[in-house]
């Protein structure tokens, strides 16, 4: 029976998205006609971590999905992440202060 500690138990929106990142993963692993034990060999992990993985566990770093994202030659859609960030970059456009002049004079 497993414990259910802040490390392994997510909101159900979370897990949620957590599921379909693992189903995305587990595509592309089927789209380029790789076994699981062969992501595991070129992410250098074990295949149990890759299935953990593609069902959406929330306990497994970060690192290793950069790993299997690299082995799947898709590495470079981790940069995509919080790429827009719509709401900080409105929460910094009401921080910046609007300085006001009288109008000049004539």
């Amino acid at each position: 029976m497993s414990k259910a500690t802040m490390g392994n138990k997510l909101p159900r929106k979370l897990e949620q998205k957590m599921k379909t990142v693992g189903e995305q993963i587990k595509l592309a692993r089927l789209r380029r006609d790789l076994s699981i034990a062969q992501v595991a060999e070129r992410a250098t992990c074990s295949p149990m971590t890759i299935a953990r993985i593609e069902k959406g566990a929330p306990t497994v770093a970060i690192g290793i999905y950069l790993r299997v994202l690299y082995a799947l030659q898709l590495d470079d859609d981790i940069l995509y992440l919080a790429q827009k960030d719509e709401l900080g970059r409105t929460l910094q456009d009401l921080a910046l202060k609007h300085r006001e002049r009288a109008s000049k004079k004539q």
